[in-house]
């Protein structure tokens, strides 16, 4: 139970964080960087405290609650040596990067929304990492490419950041659409869905006809997300993000996302001739191209987002292998590489901060202005040229030695001498990096001028990591090597191996090959300049062109379909929709049988014949004169009613209260609603339009009665109503059958209906919000205009009556809220009686005076709603239950006796609040968008808005 409740506070740590940013926005900076720092560092002691067990192994940490059973998805959660160690990199340099942006990001930047993301990305990737079901782990990979999305696009005011978030979306985006058809069959072909379980079944997997479309949609998931050629193209782009972002996405998450599923799914994947082909011929391609675009960049973070691309496709390439040793210089290189690339990106983010650009070409000669910043930069620079006595050293060094290993296509020598010319660049531009960039003389004055190193704030992260850089080649083996052992062992699904990390081990091929990567790197530096005219007078493509180009071709084509098989008018959709609604049921009808079954049917009464009469004589009311839209609510009204009383004939008050109150809500907010549109609305149907729509309607209402009449005239067999009538009290502990369905049976599905519900209020109050400007203002206005106004706008008796109102109201929903358990009420009807009191008292007063006297916010109203309800399922997890599963018992208290208090009253709470934040939202929008566009008018005159 304490491991369980461990791993669930370690994924949610981040996603709390993230959340309590978001409500506390208006607050200081030093508020959300210590939330989401403290956040951090929370989830680094709890990832502490399962190192034991994670790394010893001994029992693995697990724990799994059933979350949809019936899709074999469950809430796994498992910390492996290879989940732990990328874990440790997710928060320790997430810990980090919260403390540099609290130095980094300027005076007016939006924090709140700035920690609230990094802590949603810093969640999703926990997630990914830790998932032991791969249907969770898609949907943490899902929410990684929206919080990316988010933290890419950050400064919305630059172009470049929007148009980089876009296309990281869809790069990854599309990515992620590929996983998930390759996990699902991943699951089909292994059984289970269960991440061990797949883990095992590696030679059913590889055996299944189904593998090499595993493979090819998997790695096209895991390619996209590490910007693997040919999709590489994105992450340059994501360098509009601020600095701090980058160091995060490219050191220890977002592009580490594809190699970790790489490396968990090695096991099932690897060993095959496709696997190793493919997997390895792209990371090396991957390798060299970012290596030798790298060399000739200007821009500081621009060199080092190629120089990632390169990094990443050695590791990509390492995993292609197929060989544990070469797995293992992975896991080696892993460690490396986020400790240099999150140093070097901090320290690019210095030297834009304190210089005021990025660009290489103005800079020069820093070390002496920024010295710190200069030796923290050149000793990660040098670690990634694979310099000794540095970490990066023996990372490339063990990659050299695979490299022989293995005969691509055939070809003994050309692996290592690819792999060699790779690292020969990659020498190049982390010379170049270190040297044009602090050493020599300055290029341009003002730069110069302005440098200085700043805080420790700023420069502790960066100046801690490139200390374990250098101390990764020191002492490998005390810093490294059981971590690397243990991971590795993860990886290749196999026993711990035996690790030797050294910097010496002999006059050998690799260190030769290592040796003329290094000379190599040397002359092309030498060679630069000569090197950098030819590069740019190459006539090279353009990626982010040719992605335009295709995204543009694909919206032209997309916009023809939508024109040639839709159409602007809803009419003609609603046509075509009815129409082949009632083809469908035609053919089921055409299946055969006889229409009347054997059931007996019931004798109809009096008042229910006179019921269905005005039934059917309001509903063609409101067909024949939908010209009058006044009337048209009034025949609706009547609709509603008769549907209400139908439910009470057959024994359904829940079902009536809520219907009754339904049509209050909606006939009120509709009143509000023809306040907006026109008083003579034009012609909606032609004479001809009203036969075809009156011959589908007839069509379709014979054939969904014929239905109904088939259905209710046959015996129903078997029915779930036994078990809840069975079940409400014992196992809900309420006797209102309805209400326990609600919070308890069907709790999710009503959870889903209340996020429904309040995304709705949003999406009226954001439609409305504009209504009162423009053009649309504009109509507005003038249709205000035609309308006569009473001379007497808020009546007398109508606020005095409502006055008494309002608190007899208030106190019949509570009545309904108290007593919805055991009897006709709940908290979805109580809502909405709350709501027509306040209904009532904006008719009443008007907006101005309702709205200066109300004590709540109707976004607050929704947002505590939700996470009411959230709350309630999360606390039954907590104590190992299922989601939103109910807790009752019975309590004794002197003068009031014994009663019962239930968890559903809590997630009933959610659904009260929820329902009266939305209603109140769209009234407010509803009562008050025809008062701002008059205000609008009086400030366009010049007069007071």
């Amino acid at each position: 139970m304490a491991v369980a409740l461990t791993l669930l506070t370690l994924v949610l740590l981040p996603f709390a964080a993230a959340l309590a940013i978001a409500l506390l926005h208006g607050s200081p900076r030093a508020v959300h960087s210590a939330i989401a720092g403290g956040a951090s560092a929370g989830g680094l002691a709890l990832l502490a405290s399962l190192s034991g067990p994670a790394l010893g192994g001994g029992a693995i940490p697990q724990a799994s609650w059933s979350w949809v059973p019936a899709l074999g998805l469950d809430l796994a959660l498992i910390v492996d040596p290879l989940g732990w160690l990328f874990g440790l990199l997710i928060l320790g340099i997430g810990l980090l990067v919260v403390i540099f942006a609290h130095a980094y990001l300027y005076k007016d930047e939006d924090t709140g929304r700035f920690f609230a993301s990094l802590m949603l990305f810093q969640g999703a990737m926990l997630g990914i990492v830790i998932a032991g079901n791969v249907l969770l782990l898609l949907v943490f990979w899902e929410m990684t490419s929206l919080a990316s999305f988010l933290l890419i696009g950050f400064w919305q005011h630059k172009a470049e950041a929007r148009q980089g978030a876009r296309m990281a979306l869809a790069v990854t985006g599309g990515g992620g659409l590929a996983l998930i058809g390759g996990m699902v069959l991943l699951g089909l072909a292994a059984g289970s869905f269960d991440l061990r379980a797949i883990l095992a079944s590696g030679d059913v997997v590889r055996a299944s006809p189904l593998y090499p479309a595993i493979l090819t949609l998997v790695l096209i998931g895991c390619f996209t997300k590490s910007a693997q050629f040919p999709f590489h193209f994105w992450l340059p782009h994501a360098m509009a993000a601020p600095s701090p972002v980058s160091a995060y996405l490219h050191s220890a998450t977002m592009v580490k996302a594809g190699v970790f599923l790489l490396a968990r799914l090695w096991p099932v994947l690897a060993g095959t001739e496709l696997y190793t082909v493919t997997v390895t011929s792209v990371g090396l391609v991957t390798m060299i191209l970012g290596a030798v675009v790298a060399l000739f960049r200007h821009d500081l973070k621009s060199i080092l987002a190629y120089s990632t691309i390169s990094q990443l496709g050695m590791l990509v390439m390492l995993l292609g292998f197929s060989l544990e040793a070469a797995a293992m210089a992975a896991v080696l290189h892993i460690l490396n590489h986020a400790a240099f690339k999150a140093a070097l990106f901090m320290s690019a983010g210095i030297v834009e901060h304190e210089t005021g650009t990025r660009d290489i070409r103005r800079l020069g000669g820093l070390a002496t202005a920024m010295p710190i910043t200069a030796v923290i930069a050149t000793l990660a620079a040098a670690s990634m040229a694979g310099l000794p006595p540095l970490g990066g050293f023996i990372s490339k060094e063990l990659m050299l030695y695979q490299t022989p290993k293995l005969a691509l296509f055939g070809v003994a020598w050309l692996l290592p001498v690819l792999a060699t010319l790779g690292a020969t660049f990659s020498v190049a531009y982390s010379l170049r990096l270190a040297l044009h960039l602090f050493f020599g003389r300055p290029r341009e004055p003002e730069p110069f001028a302005r440098a200085h190193d700043p805080g420790a704030g700023m420069w502790g992260g960066p100046a801690l990591l490139t200390a374990l850089a250098v101390l990764l080649g020191l002492v490998p083996m005390s810093l490294a090597a059981p971590l690397v052992a243990a991971a590795t062992g993860a990886v290749t699904g196999g026993a711990t191996p035996v690790v030797e990390l050294a910097l010496w081990h002999g006059l050998n091929l690799a260190l030769a090959l290592s040796l003329a990567a290094v000379i190599g790197g040397m002359l092309l530096m030498g060679l630069h300049h000569r090197l950098l005219a030819a590069w740019e007078r190459a006539p090279l493509p353009d990626a982010k062109l040719l992605f335009d180009l295709v995204m543009r071709f694909a919206d032209t084509w997309v916009r023809k379909a939508i024109v040639a098989t839709h159409t602007p008018r809803l009419q003609i959709m609603l046509f075509v929709t009815f129409a082949v609604t009632a083809l469908l049921v035609i053919d089921g009808a055409m299946s055969g049988g006889v229409l009347t079954g054997a059931r007996t049917g019931i004798p109809a009464s009096v008042p229910g014949i006179v019921a269905w009469v005005l039934l059917i004589g309001a509903t063609a009311a409101v067909v024949n004169d939908s010209a009058n839209r006044l009337r048209v609510l009034i025949y609706i009204s009547v609709i509603g009613l008769v549907v209400s009383l139908a439910f009470v004939q057959f024994s359904a008050p829940d079902l009536a209260l809520t219907q009754i109150s339904v049509e209050v809500v909606t006939v009120l907010l509709l009143l509000l609603a023809l306040n907006l549109l026109p008083k003579n609305p034009p012609n909606i149907s032609s004479v001809p339009r009203k036969w075809a729509d009156a011959g589908l309607a007839i069509t379709g209402g014979l054939l969904v009665g014929g239905i109904a009449w088939a259905m209710l005239t046959r015996d129903p067999g078997p029915s779930i109503a036994a078990y809840h009538l069975a079940n409400a009290k014992p196992g809900g502990g309420g006797t209102n059958v309805v209400n326990v369905i609600l919070v308890d049976f069907r709790g999710f599905d009503t959870f889903g209906e209340i996020i429904v519900l309040g995304i709705a209020g949003l999406g009226i109050f954001a439609l409305l919000d504009t209504a009162a400007i423009g053009a649309a203002g504009a109509r507005l206005r003038a249709w205000r205009d035609e309308m006569p106004r009473s001379p007497e706008r808020h009546p007398m008796m109508l606020v005095a009556a409502s006055r008494i109102i309002l608190p007899l109201t208030l106190m019949v929903g509570i009545f309904l809220f108290l007593r919805g358990h055991n009897q006709p009420g709940g908290g979805f009807i109580a809502a909405l009686v709350v709501a027509i009191a306040f209904l009532v008292q904006y008719l009443a007063a008007g907006f101005d005076w309702s709205d200066a006297r109300k004590p709540f916010g109707e976004h607050q109203l929704i947002g505590w709603g939700i996470l009411a309800a959230w709350a309630t399922g999360v606390g039954a997890m907590l104590l190992g239950a299922d989601f939103l599963t109910s807790w009752f018992d019975y309590f004794s208290l002197p003068l009031i006796g014994k009663f019962e208090l239930a968890s559903a009253m809590l997630f009933d709470t959610g659904v009260f609040l929820t329902v009266v934040g939305a209603v109140i939202l769209a009234l407010a929008q509803l009562s008050h968008v025809s008062q701002r566009a008059a205000r609008a008018a009086g400030t366009a005159e010049g007069g007071q808005p």
